[in-house]
């Protein structure tokens, strides 16, 4: 007579972690495994009656209680398959369920050998929580696979809806040194909240949000959420289009927008109409968005990311977002993200001491927290971490089809010493104060970034004078298209806050950005950091009574736009906004039902409208050839007069007069004779100004000036800027 078959043995110490939701491995316990000629089932179903598995040919196989909710049993001769859990808990019905123990890794060698090498540029597709469906045996298979690095961790479950958040019995399992783990969860779709629960090396559980998750919950709740996109892009001409042409030499004008405060109580939809319409009219080429990532504090704009990969729930779904940017694109738009890779913050649910220790975030404190902000820093020297973060930026570029990336508070990264005092930073290994591991992850951020999606444009904030921040990395350069100009934006904001009767002795504010303005290519911003923390609005930086400060604002804005650099303005600049930018409220919208706004709003329209269609003004933005001064040393009457020329040779003069008053019969001297006309002046009428213009067809005279043989008398407005350009172009 045979004996009745054993099940394959289990260790008591395993039996007791698996129980508890805590094996590093519970796969090889749970699930069907051969032996001894048969097959052994073991099932974690803690408080259950009965359990039954039903394999594919029908069979039904009885399970007894082993060890604290753990089920076994066994079928002799049978063959490991497709098989379903039925289980009765007490006073309920029999339900079916599909396994997670059954299931072959989600991840492949190939893919475990490039995470582990931080060389996985398509890291989002891996790791995280992706939708998965096959057939079977039995039917059909549909859930979730999630998948986490977490190398200092013992022990990782799936917690979340599908388990009313108890762990016990979605236990992940650990894919060798990859440091990954990871567990396929059938049943769990798309719009399930999660969170992993990591028991650390200390012995404490900590329930962390999904470093890769795509979606989230709407903060202040932290939950991940199951992400998949439905979307269908309308956009394939703009992105030919883009690929083919270089960005960096074209027009670039951006209105840059925190999304939340544009006009308050849009989501991603509405302000797909409303954003779209409105950035269409004033002309601008592209817009910038403030921090989507999701962020736990609206205060802080969305420059402390918790969530690399997920835009934030506050205005709606990842979908809804790309909506907003396909749009944007078929407007003829394009779509600059900030991203904030230098630093995070210490939220205990998101990124800081992952598992149970220093993982994201450099371990010595000394180059791992930044003490102003009250966040950590990244540990750039780490080849996991430099990956999380350069498929970071991937991820926006192509899965969102952003046009490009402002890197946020780049001086921060380049410098140990940033923000220091003597004896709180630690020096490179050459005794500087270069954060080498910073360099080469910015380098190769960049490159990648290029290589894999061209057209688009990185870009560095960046306020020092480290040398070669848009230099090619080939030439050890940080590979950066555009840098911004955080000098040029200082000096000229302190000239222009000065009453015009102080101006002639603060003159060098106004010109010293010539001196280096083609040593980098560079981007002149009028960002929302100029505009709040008591700076008060670009409005109120100005002197004078109401009109003079708009007309300050209007002949500021036109001397910007045609200073060699592409240009940048944050909402609001364009109303004319008087109080200070805050993204608890919307713009001052009521100031366009008054002239004097309303005729600044026009002007911006009119300067990216020529700007647009004059090469003159953006050919030649980054090589002295494109730029020539007719007289930059009028400190007195404080006037700036320079020539901007387009690279097949066309120039358009531009006079900038700072002060108070105006000028009759201004003598300026031009590049050649010939009649000229007046192609834009500050002070027209239509702007709200007081109409001091130069009408008609204006004709050069043989009388050398400014050390030209040709020149023109003018008139020049008062805190007015005027454009001239030959009267046959």
């Amino acid at each position: 007579m045979s004996s009745a078959p054993i099940p394959a043995p289990v260790d008591a110490d395993d039996l007791a972690r698996v129980a508890a939701g805590a094996h590093w491995s519970p796969h090889s316990v749970l699930g069907a495994h051969p032996h001894d000629g048969a097959v052994t089932w073991r099932v974690l179903r803690p408080f259950a009656s009965t359990v039954t598995v039903v394999t594919q040919d029908g069979s039904r196989v009885g399970l007894v209680h082993e060890y604290d909710g753990v089920w076994v049993g066994v079928l002799p001769g049978a063959e490991v398959g497709d098989y379903r859990v039925e289980t009765s808990y007490p006073g309920g019905e029999p339900v079916t369920a599909d396994d997670p123990y059954r299931f072959l890794p989600t991840l492949g060698e190939v893919d475990l050998h490039l995470v582990g090498e931080g060389r996985h540029e398509q890291l989002w597709d891996v790791l995280g929580a992706h939708v998965k469906r096959w057939p079977g045996a039995i039917g059909p298979v549909e859930g979730t696979a999630f998948a986490v690095w977490a190398p200092n961790a013992r022990a990782v479950r799936v917690v979340g809806d599908h388990n009313h958040w108890n762990g016990r019995e979605h236990a992940m399992r650990s894919l060798g040194s990859s440091g990954v783990w990871e567990l396929f969860v059938p049943g769990v779709g798309a719009g399930s909240r999660y969170k992993f629960e990591i028991l650390g090396a200390d012995g404490h559980w900590r329930q962390k949000a999904d470093p890769m998750a795509q979606a989230t919950e709407v903060p202040p709740a932290t939950a991940s959420v199951v992400a998949e996109t439905s979307y269908t892009w309308g956009d394939a001409e703009w992105l030919e289009r883009r690929g083919a042409t270089d960005p960096h030499a074209g027009p670039i004008s951006v209105y840059e927008v925190h999304l939340g405060s544009w006009r308050q109580g849009l989501g991603y939809r509405e302000l797909a109409d409303e954003l779209v319409e409105y950035v269409s009219d004033a002309g601008f080429t592209h817009v910038e968005f403030l921090p989507v990532m999701e962020h736990p504090f609206g205060g802080s704009w969305g420059y402390q990311v918790t969530s690399y990969f997920a835009p934030t729930s506050r205005w709606g779904s990842p979908d809804e977002l790309r909506h907003l940017i396909d749009r944007l694109h078929q407007a003829g738009i394009g779509v600059i993200i900030d991203w904030v890779p230098g630093h995070f913050p210490k939220d205990e649910f998101a990124l800081a001491r992952f598992d149970g220790a220093p993982l994201y975030e450099h371990p010595d404190p000394r180059r791992g927290e930044q003490m102003d902000w009250g966040t950590y820093v990244f540990d750039f020297g780490r080849s996991e971490v430099r990956n999380f973060l350069v498929a970071s930026g991937l991820y926006w570029l192509e899965e969102f089809h952003a046009d490009g990336l402002r890197v946020d508070a780049v001086a921060s990264m380049l410098y140990l010493d940033y923000s220091r005092a003597e004896g709180q930073w630690l020096p490179n290994q050459f005794g500087g104060r270069e954060n080498l591991e910073a360099i080469s992850f910015l380098q190769e951020a960049n490159a990648t970034a290029y290589k894999r999606t061209p057209g688009i444009m990185m870009i560095a904030e960046e306020s020092t004078a480290f040398p070669g921040v848009t230099a090619p990395t080939s030439g050890g350069g940080l590979g950066f298209g555009l840098k911004w100009n955080m000098g040029w934006m200082h000096d000229s904001l302190a000239y222009v806050s000065e009453d015009p009767v102080h101006r002639q002795y603060h003159h060098g504010e106004l010109t010293f950005s010539l001196v280096y303005a083609f040593s980098e290519k560079f981007c002149l911003p009028i960002s929302h950091d100029e505009v709040v923390h008591g700076k008060g609005s670009l409005l109120r930086k100005m002197p004078g009574d109401r009109w003079q400060q708009l007309a300050n604002v209007r002949a500021y804005l036109a001397y910007m736009w045609s200073h060699p650099g592409k240009q940048l303005l944050f909402m609001g600049a364009e109303l004319g906004q008087e109080a200070e930018w805050s993204e608890a409220r919307s713009l001052d919208w009521w100031l366009l039902d008054t002239p004097w706004h309303k005729g600044l709003h026009d002007l911006v329209r009119e300067l990216n409208t020529t700007y647009k269609a004059r090469p003159e003004l953006w050919s030649q933005d980054f090589t002295s050839e494109g730029f020539d001064w007719i007289d930059g040393g009028d400190n007195a009457r404080n006037l700036i007069s320079y020539v901007r020329w387009s690279t097949d040779g066309k120039p358009l003069v531009a006079v900038c007069n700072f002060a108070g008053s105006p000028y009759e019969d201004f003598r300026v001297g031009l590049p050649h004779g010939g009649t000229w006309r007046e192609l834009l002046n500050t002070d027209d009428e239509r702007f709200a100004g007081s109409g001091v213009v130069n009408t008609g067809p204006l004709v050069a005279e043989e009388r050398e000036w400014n050390g030209r043989e040709h020149s023109l008398a003018l008139r020049v407005p008062p805190l007015g800027v005027t454009w001239l350009v030959p009267a046959d172009d």
